[in-house]
């Protein structure tokens, strides 16, 4: 087996202490139930993305505190409209949010897609050291993408515009699953260029303690035959 390289550790940049004691008080303000051990987790999974960060370039995001908030948070924001055993995360770069999400759920099944063998280097090696059973990694372009069989769900975090996630990723949803949509400010223009196949999609406001900006969720469902 090739060796995945890592970055070298005098490159790594040491976590606030609280970080774990800082995602937990962040779910508890959202009122998101968390296993014991997510926090954890969690905060294991910033201290080895700020380190891979140094080498690779994965995430703008550099201060660990505000990973906290615009990644670990802002993923768990999720979990109250999760629906279904499987869920597919689609261009999930650094893992955002399907990591964060197999931390969370250890019951559900996450597959993690991307079409970046840098990226999914680090994803590969987060699963593994966090010893993240229920989710796999997947490199491939999400139109190309041919599971065996379809998801419960399938959900994005700002990878491209809604129009060009539901066409090339509908065919991976189950009938009766549901597709998410993670946005900044509310998308008007791109809704309004949705198909309407599947109907006007809900819109959900979300608020994630310390995050400032704007965050909103879309959701549509597949209909059955």
């Amino acid at each position: 087996m090739t060796a995945v390289p890592r970055p070298p550790a005098g490159q790594a940049g040491a976590l606030p202490p609280d970080t774990a004691a800082r995602i937990a008080a962040g779910a508890a303000g959202m009122r998101v139930a968390l296993p014991e051990a997510a926090t954890d987790t969690l905060a294991a999974y910033l201290a080895l993305l700020a380190r891979w960060n140094r080498a690779y370039n994965l995430t703008a995001v550099r201060d660990p505190r505000d990973m906290v908030v615009r990644h670990v948070l802002d993923s768990l924001a999720l979990l109250p409209f999760l629906r279904g055993a499987s869920l597919l995360d689609v261009g999930t770069g650094a893992g955002l949010p399907g990591l964060v999400l197999a931390a969370a759920r250890p019951g559900l099944a996450v597959t993690l897609l991307d079409s970046s063998a840098k990226k999914l280097r680090f994803v590969r090696q987060a699963v593994a050291e966090l010893g993240l059973a229920n989710a796999g990694v997947v490199q491939a372009r999400m139109q190309e993408y041919r599971p065996g069989r379809p998801f419960d769900m399938v959900v994005s975090r700002a990878v491209a515009s809604l129009k060009d996630l539901y066409l090339q990723s509908r065919h991976l949803l189950a009938p009766g699953g549901r597709m998410l949509f993670m946005k900044g400010a509310l998308p008007e223009t791109e809704i309004g260029e949705l198909p309407p196949d599947w109907g006007r999609p809900h819109v959900e406001t979300l608020h994630i303690p310390g995050l400032k900006a704007q965050r909103h969720l879309l959701w549509l469902e597949k209909p059955h035959p």
